[in-house]
């Protein structure tokens, strides 16, 4: 075996000076906690992170390793792919470490062991080597396997799948690198003209990409990269990923969208646009808040109707105290009740507000805008306020994977979408069925359009405050 593998991607791919290149990526990880914020959820079992050169998809990959630098795991299982596509099934690099400027960095050999190991020579690509800088940056105590993904068909990859998450242990993370959509001629994909659109096209094409990816579902995931032509690069890594965390628990995990962007937007050109995601999956609990973050968020929105029958000042006041977590945006509803009658509800599945300021705009608009209402009558004193705090959505495949309950769901089709909270169906002892027939309804569709090839199915969890 090799002893230290040098990395050729030093002084071409990023800096070869030491100091230069941890200049660069303390830049990266300082706009990434300025677009994101800094809150970071806690104890994720894996991400989804780019590689491209850490001047383009740095920013995006630091939000990444900036949770992973607040986890500190124990070891970090790297799920890469040679570019060249020369590799059939799962192998391990032979090299015990891998040189960049900031030294050798060791690979953790014994971490599922039994796959074979090839030559490091063969596999090199910059789908796990642009990783490497980003790792001794942010968890230079966490060991680092490296496994590259190569060509498989669904049975090669449901049995590595299950030697990966047989291999797991608390203290194991996994991250899968990969580009998402590259699009323009120098990559041979121009599904729509790059017009002033392109923007939002590419948007759209991501998030099918991303919700994809989010189902837990590698069939899923596959047949949408089939059924949109997409051009992401570490399909390997991602489905290899999705098949392990079936494995671990697929019904309570959730994929959180971290950061998302562009080179087209970074360079002002979309005439060629590689797209560039950071996606965290935790299981539910990692979005709960704390009762005193809860209590918070309970508070504001108390006093913000108080305000409102004191005064009739439209003005919300903002939760006060709180951990980083009222930073944070999260879908959000309210709902206002009065001696068991509803008054008004109204959120959304995500706010562009943090949500110390999102749950006090939103008890207002419950209580003043939801147009099935009156709202001529003043606001009872004694009313009821309940906060619903989303999880992230995770797309299914069909109705058979509502547990009502526990679930609410979200319906797309076209132009029409409807969402309906989980308490809705417990509340009225419904069916599957019957709730997704409710949720059709909401949207503004036919009753068995959840069934239609073009709908699209999101459940999600909620914590309830109040």
């Amino acid at each position: 075996m090799t002893a230290v593998h040098i990395s050729p991607y030093a002084g071409s791919w990023y800096p070869r000076a030491a100091a230069e290149l941890g200049a660069l990526l303390d830049e990266r990880f300082d706009r990434s906690l300025a677009r994101t914020g800094p809150y970071l959820f806690p104890d994720a079992l894996a991400f989804v992170t780019p590689h491209a050169g850490p001047a383009y998809s740095g920013t995006v990959a630091a939000a990444v390793y900036r949770s992973l630098a607040q986890q500190a795991p124990e070891r970090v299982v790297l799920l890469a792919f040679p570019h060249r596509g020369i590799l059939n099934g799962v192998a391990r690099p032979e090299v015990n470490a891998i040189a960049t400027p900031f030294g050798a960095a060791p690979l953790d050999q014994s971490f599922a062991a039994d796959f074979p190991a090839v030559a490091e020579s063969r596999v090199c690509d910059h789908s796990f080597e642009i990783q490497l800088p980003f790792l001794q940056k942010a968890v230079p105590q966490s060991r680092v396997a490296a496994i590259y993904v190569g060509n498989m068909d669904a049975a090669q990859r449901a049995e590595a799948a299950a030697r990966l998450a047989e291999a797991w242990r608390p203290g194991t993370v996994f991250v899968a690198s990969s580009d998402f959509n590259h699009y323009g001629p120098d990559f041979g994909f121009v599904p729509f003209r790059p017009d002033g659109a392109v923007a939002a096209r590419l948007r759209a094409l991501d998030a099918e990409c991303i919700d994809a990816a989010g189902s837990l579902d590698s069939a899923m995931f596959l047949e949408t990269m089939r059924e949109f032509r997409a051009t992401v690069c570490g399909i390997g890594p991602i489905s290899l990923l999705l098949d392990t965390l079936a494995r671990l628990g697929g019904d309570e995990i959730y994929q959180a969208a971290l950061d998302y962007q562009t080179s087209g937007e970074l360079l002002a050109d979309y005439r060629n646009s590689v797209s560039y995601a950071a996606l965290g999956y935790y299981r539910r609990p990692s979005f709960d808040l704390s009762a005193e973050d809860q209590a918070a968020l309970a508070d504001s929105a108390a006093a913000t109707l108080r305000q409102l029958r004191a005064t009739g000042a439209r003005e919300p006041i903002e939760a006060k105290g709180g951990s980083p977590a009222l930073e944070s945006h999260r879908g959000v509803f309210v709902s206002l009740h009065h001696e068991g009658q509803l008054l008004g509800c109204l959120g959304s599945p995500f706010s562009e507000t943090p949500l110390r300021a999102e749950v006090p705009r939103l008890a207002l608009a419950a209580a003043l805008d939801d147009p099935r209402f009156r709202h001529d009558r003043p606001l009872p004193a004694n009313v009821e306020i309940e906060v619903s705090i989303l999880t992230p959505m995770r797309r299914i495949r069909n109705g058979a994977q509502v547990t009502v309950g526990k679930h609410g769901i979200l319906l797309k089709r076209g132009l029409h979408t409807g969402l309906l909270l989980p308490q809705v169906a417990a509340g009225r002892d419904w069916t599957a069925e019957q709730f997704l027939k409710a949720v059709c309804r909401k949207a503004l569709t036919g009753p068995e359009d959840w069934r239609h090839p073009e709908a699209r199915l999101f459940v999600f969890e909620a914590q309830l405050l109040g």
